[in-house]
């Protein structure tokens, strides 16, 4: 019995029910706002102190990548569109304990992104001689600049707090302006200061290798500019007939992202003036603060200089609020899993889960303590992502297997090669954050283990699942085995990696055949086709049928 057919009336909101006041330009512009951050303000800067020139080939495998997993995600949330989808997924395929641990990767990813936005928006404002003082040497905020980047966290609750609706209306108009703002620096730059010679300056077009290129993926912040897609499917609790709209919000943000990621990156290269043109590609890179404002001030573009100076403020700004949002709907997700405290389905008079969004601006405002740059934090957000995606390709594969006939208003095709391969490219991002990050993301999911033992042993949330401990066998091999694959790789930290420190290849093979060995097992011990429709049952349907539709 599919989902659809399941609910047969769509009865009052309750004071712990969220209201279906979305529509498909909300839900699309969701997803885009997200994608277009402070990503594209860095990521082709980023992108050549890594790679040089062949950072193009690093969107690209970055963009089919993050392709692949978003129309996995694509398939789930038109299946069960609910309040906080990816953080769920993984638990209707393998239970307690490894929904817990997907749902800690979801709610980690989308409390830290906000406060790095805050942090691009600061450092885009050294410009300004008022703001001189933000943040020191180093590019890490201290004194007035961590008091301004802990107001702006509040001001991004604040609006918050305002409901959906008028979220959805603000984010749509911001939107708009991020869209229309690189569009019209790729026209401009592109046209009036483009150089061909550089892509083969400085060492060539591919100074540093296979090893760049694909670290470059991951560190640079490339696959950290397309994150936001999923947003869609975070916000299915509160989309207006999201079996149809949820896929096409999800593929077309993704493609919208690629495209424009991958010009961005070319014009960029293009576009360096000739006086930074000299020593390595990281020395070139190391002259900007504000890449493309400088790169629209070298070439006499005074005026729209000052527009991307604003939009520095406004890109940023948006995805944040958005990502605000999207933690307070994983946690309240992660309550009705039994997960968090019940708290976090409260709701408020708007539909908005108030306590959620308190949790996200205190724990942004903590992230600027120890992670106060924006380097700083985005490597560890990549991997805690990356590892939030790895589990919707394999809850899609025992979907697939399990429940071959339920209701899916979008089908991916050839998932039964498309799954396995979505979760090779998850693991092969995780290697390539290396281990510096890794260890941290390491440290912050025992963190997260603690928390939800405390909430299951408290007895403070009703729901009590099941911790199916069987069907997640699969998961400490996994994240260790990930680790340690990391510690020996080219990516570690290792003088002498184990897989030879040259040849890259070794590494790529290691990891593709480790995943494999991890998906397969997973698809064997996954719960069977009862519970997980049992799950669906008793968490799907009724969390839909609370849901009330807007006028």
């Amino acid at each position: 019995m599919s989902v659809t057919e399941s609910v047969r009336s769509v009865t009052p909101p309750t004071s712990r029910s969220l209201r279906r006041e979305i529509g498909m330009v909300g839900l699309m512009w969701a997803s885009v706002g997200s994608i277009i951050g402070s990503g594209w303000l860095f990521g082709a800067w980023k992108g050549i102190h890594a790679a040089g020139p062949a950072a193009i080939i690093s969107w690209c495998i970055g963009g089919v990548a993050v392709l692949i997993l978003g129309l996995v995600h694509a398939e789930l949330g038109g299946m069960y569109p609910v309040s906080g989808g990816t953080a769920r997924f993984p638990h209707y395929a393998f239970g307690g304990l490894a929904g817990a641990s997907f749902g800690w990767f979801s709610w980690l990813q989308a409390a830290t992104v906000a406060p790095i936005e805050v942090l691009a928006a600061i450092q885009y404002a050294q410009h300004w001689s008022w703001a001189k003082h933000w943040m020191n040497s180093a590019g890490n905020v201290e004194g007035w600049g961590l008091v301004i980047a802990i107001v702006l966290m509040a001001v991004l609750v604040a609006v918050n707090m305002l409901g959906i609706r008028m979220l959805a209306n603000t984010n749509s108009t911001i939107t708009w302006w991020k869209v229309g703002v690189p569009l019209l620096t790729l026209f401009v730059v592109g046209i009036s200061n483009f150089h061909g010679g550089n892509f083969t300056a400085l060492g060539g077009f591919n100074p540093y290798g296979a090893k760049g290129i694909l670290a470059a993926v991951s560190t640079s912040g490339i696959v950290f500019a397309y994150l936001g897609f999923e947003q869609a499917d975070q916000l299915a609790g509160e989309a207006k007939n999201p079996q149809r709209n949820l896929p096409r919000a999800v593929i077309g943000s993704v493609v919208i992202g690629i495209v424009l990621y991958v010009a961005l990156q070319v014009v960029f290269i293009g576009a360096l003036p000739a006086s930074v043109m000299h020593g390595a590609w990281s020395h070139v890179a190391s002259t900007f603060t504000g890449p493309w404002a400088q790169v629209a001030s070298a070439a006499s573009l005074g005026w729209l200089a000052f527009i991307l100076y604003v939009d520095a403020v406004v890109s940023p700004g948006g995805t944040g609020l958005i990502y605000a949002t999207a933690t307070s709907r994983v946690s309240f997700g992660l309550s009705r899993n039994g997960y968090f405290p019940p708290i976090f389905e409260s709701v408020d008079s708007r539909g908005v889960p108030w306590f959620g969004l308190i949790v996200a601006f205190v724990v942004g405002a903590v992230c600027f303590l120890p992670f106060p740059s924006w380097s700083s934090l985005v490597g560890i957000i990549t991997s805690a992502s990356v590892l939030m995606y790895a589990g919707a390709p394999l809850a899609l594969g025992v979907f697939r297997r399990r429940l071959p006939e339920a209701h899916r208003p979008y089908r991916m095709g050839g998932a039964g090669v498309l799954s396995p391969v979505a979760f090779i490219l998850a693991n092969y991002i995780i290697m390539w954050s290396g281990w510096t990050t890794d260890w941290k993301l390491g440290v912050a999911i025992l963190i997260g283990a603690a928390l939800i033992a405390f909430n299951a042993l408290s007895g403070s949330n009703p729901i009590k699942p099941t911790w199916d401990l069987r069907a997640a066998v699969w998961l400490p091999p996994y994240l260790i085995g990930m680790g340690l694959i990391t510690y020996g790789s080219a990516w570690g930290n290792l003088h002498h990696p184990w897989f030879g420190s040259s040849d890259v290849w070794w590494d790529l093979g290691i990891v593709g055949v480790f995943s494999l060995i991890i998906y397969y097992w997973a698809q064997a011990v996954a719960l069977p086709a009862r519970e997980i429709q049992s799950v669906i049952d008793k968490i799907v349907v009724r969390e839909m049928e609370q849901m009330t539709v807007g006028d």
